[in-house]
């Protein structure tokens, strides 16, 4: 990396014992780890996102790429990745890279499993972003950076049970323990999306019916506004006036845009979205009993005219209603950079191998240094 001048040290040896033990520094060391920047990469169906980040969660830059469409090589991402980074490391000090991937990452936090929008198919990214980057690479679920970057810097601070739910096409999410994210045996713990909660229902792209992101999603939505539009309904005129006529046209964010104009299609959609978001919550609460839930994702920017209904739904639904605290359902705080945040942030927990690497390079060099000019001088007095 440009940052480093020709510091191309294999890190192979020790990228593994230390990312075994980053769960347990996680909780415990978040604090005391070192502060310098680092980058965090956010890799979406659409964008790549990357962005240099402070200890303190501050982006100190952000730069973006369009994700190469349908990608049949992995290299391709791979390569706009690499491009992004070191464009940053030419203006800033980085220590190390941290990638949240919309997909399944394994427990070692290597391979990405699978990726739906990408052509990842048990790609080994940290190992191979790590060889080309010479920095260490941490690679983790893009719903679980979101959630610890929600717990360090957003609405999340200061809980020590915390669920993360992501409402965007689908639903991901993340749960967090004691400062801990629980990844679970294979690492792919949070996806709550395919939880069914209707059996039989609608049919799911996972394979199976009645997912709870089939209800309660930008996709869900987006598809009922749709059909209300495509029969003509007398309560869809509005919409399909706003998009003359061209129901194909419409979208998560035009639905609330009209139902913060007063629509009220629009404004009954977002509370059954909202009244099924509830439904999961209190599914979640009597398996999981986090202290709060953080919803973010891009549907969550219809704030109480989703969240509300959500409030309303989860109190009605709660087991032992009544006899129990109650979780407190919030919004995101950190919009749609909370992904590269939080890789940035766990990323730093694996900086201090590079900080270490970079010291002995530069008292090799010290001692070279030295031993060149007493060599020297010793010519001179000879």
């Amino acid at each position: 990396m440009s940052t480093y001048g020709n510091f191309t040290a294999p890190i192979g040896s020790r990228r593994a014992p230390a990312l075994r033990t980053v769960g347990t520094r996680e909780r415990r060391s978040h604090l005391t780890a070192p502060r310098v920047p680092t980058v965090g990469i956010d890799i979406g169906g659409t964008k790549v996102m990357a962005g240099v980040v402070d200890a303190d969660g501050n982006i100190l830059e952000k730069v973006r790429a369009e994700t190469p469409d349908k990608s049949k090589s992995p290299k391709v991402v791979e390569d706009t990745i690499v491009e992004l980074v070191l464009d940053l490391s030419d203006r800033h000090d980085v220590h190390a890279v941290g990638v949240g991937a919309a997909g399944w990452v394994d427990a070692d936090r290597n391979r990405v499993l699978f990726a739906p929008h990408l052509s990842w198919r048990n790609e080994p990214l940290r190992d191979r972003l790590s060889d080309r980057l010479a920095v260490p690479v941490l690679v983790d679920n893009d719903a679980n950076t979101a959630a610890w970057a929600e717990w360090r810097f957003g609405a999340g601070r200061g809980e020590d049970h915390l669920v993360m739910i992501t409402l965007g096409t689908g639903i991901g999410g993340a749960i967090l323990e004691e400062g801990q994210v629980k990844r679970g045996k294979y690492g792919v713990a949070g996806e709550f999306g395919h939880m069914q909660v209707v059996p039989g229902g609608h049919r799911c792209p996972c394979g199976n019916r009645g997912c709870w992101e089939q209800y309660s999603s930008g996709n869900a939505l987006v598809r009922e506004a749709k059909e209300l539009a495509a029969a003509d309904s007398p309560v869809a005129y509005g919409i399909i006036e706003h998009v003359k006529g061209q129901i194909g046209d419409i979208t998560g964010p035009m639905i609330t845009e009209l139902a913060r104009e007063g629509d009220a299609m629009c404004i009954e959609l977002l509370q059954d979205i909202g009244q099924w978001l509830g439904v999961g919550i209190a599914n979640l609460a009597a398996a999981l009993d986090p202290s709060c839930f953080v919803i973010g994702g891009g549907v969550s920017a219809a704030d109480d005219l989703l969240i509300a209904p959500a409030r309303d739904a989860f109190k009605r639904q709660l087991t032992g209603r009544g006899y129990r605290p109650e979780a407190r359902i919030v919004r995101a705080q950190l919009g749609p950079e909370a992904g590269m945040v939080g890789a940035a942030d766990l990323s730093r927990l694996v900086a201090r191998r590079f900080r270490r690497a970079k010291r002995r390079r530069v008292e090799r060099y010290e001692r070279f240094e030295r031993f060149t000019e007493a060599a020297r001088r010793a010519r001179d007095t000879a």
